[in-house]
């Protein structure tokens, strides 16, 4: 459940560029990938924020960025109030401890020589402090309680569970150090539809039970309403829409987060014959050369003239502008204030979804 309180983290203006260069003796920058190119959001104690995007938007990026993985090119990531961007060493590590990760790939983030037990207790070699060393045996086999595996499993190797098994793992790792906050990179993308609703079910539980914070990373929107607060969509490394979940889900007003709600399944046979399918036409752009204006500009079907002229603001839409605080229904389009418009014939019905 979100929070009104002052936000637990706060991310401004963050940006991370990796350099394109030339050359072989002398190399010589030509250009830059912008993978991250000016993200603000908070994220408030107990509460939820899913970031969703297709793949190459700087979602995973970001949460990297987070966690320390990786330096920004600029920006600030305020935990607390201070500003973790600027730490180093101990003070870094003393932050990380509070925001762990939980990885996309059960398979390749679980080293296949160490068993579940290390794998769980190795937060604690590297610090210590967090748990007694006679005291190890006992937190891991908890943990192994707490996600819902036999305790009798830490003498057992990764690649004798399942996907959603290795995940839970993965999870417990996360929980050893009992942070406030855990970035989930797309937990469940690499795991059957019907191991995803469990894993998310044990997400949901256990900040219940621990009044964790997630920021939950996912392409699949469908995933996203069922554990979210609040929802940022992303699109060529910003944010482009933002809000709360019911908001995003019921009232999208960015042409981008239409259609990636057009493609998300309808279990009922005649909404889904009556629904309308937005398909996106042409190629997302390389991160590397952005259009000018608006990024979705090349794709949009409402795109006129001021598109390309004009980089369109994150601003509330007249519609939400009763809303107050960092809940406000925001988005990042110069006609997000019009009503629907349907794409052209061609961009539009019996489709498989975004392009």
């Amino acid at each position: 459940m979100a929070s009104d309180t002052e936000p637990l983290l706060a991310v401004t203006g963050l940006v991370k560029h990796y350099p394109l260069t030339r050359g072989v003796l002398f190399r010589k920058q030509v250009g830059a990938v912008r993978a991250v190119d000016g993200v603000d959001f908070t994220l408030a104690q107990g509460e939820t924020l899913g970031i969703v995007g297709e793949s190459g938007c700087g979602k995973s990026t970001v949460a990297r960025l987070l966690c320390g993985l990786e330096r920004p090119t600029a920006g600030t990531v305020t935990f607390r109030g201070e500003d973790i961007t600027r730490l180093s060493g101990k003070a870094l590590k003393a932050v990380r401890r509070n925001i762990q990760m939980v990885f996309q790939d059960p398979y390749t983030s679980l080293n296949p020589r160490m068993t579940v037990g290390d794998i769980i207790g190795e937060p604690y070699d590297i610090h210590p402090e967090a748990a007694p060393r006679g005291d190890r045996r006992r937190r891991v086999r908890e943990l192994l309680d707490v996600v819902g595996l036999d305790p009798e499993y830490a003498n057992r190797y990764p690649h004798q569970f399942s996907g959603g098994q290795r995940q839970r793992i993965g999870i417990a790792r996360a929980l050893a150090l009992r942070p406030e906050i855990i970035v989930a990179d797309e937990p469940v993308s690499a795991l059957d539809v019907s191991v995803q609703a469990q894993v998310v079910n044990l997400l949901a539980r256990l900040q219940a039970d621990f009044g964790l914070s997630y920021l939950f990373i996912a392409h699949d929107l469908s995933v996203v309403r069922h554990i979210s607060d609040r929802v940022a969509v992303m699109y060529l490394g910003r944010i482009v829409e933002t809000g709360r979940d019911t908001e995003i889900y019921d009232h999208p007003t960015h042409p981008y987060t239409q259609a990636l709600l057009s493609a998300v399944p309808v279990p009922d046979p005649d909404a889904r014959e009556h629904r309308e399918r937005i398909i996106l036409t042409g190629d997302v752009p390389s991160p590397a050369d952005i259009p000018s204006g608006c990024r979705f500009r090349t794709r949009c079907w409402k795109a006129r003239e001021r598109c390309a002229l004009e980089v369109p603001a994150l601003a509330v839409p007249a519609a939400f502008r009763d809303a107050a605080g960092p809940a406000a229904h925001a988005s990042a389009c110069h006609f997000a204030e019009e009503k629907h418009v349907v794409p052209p014939e061609e961009s539009r019905l019996n489709g498989n979804g975004p392009g």
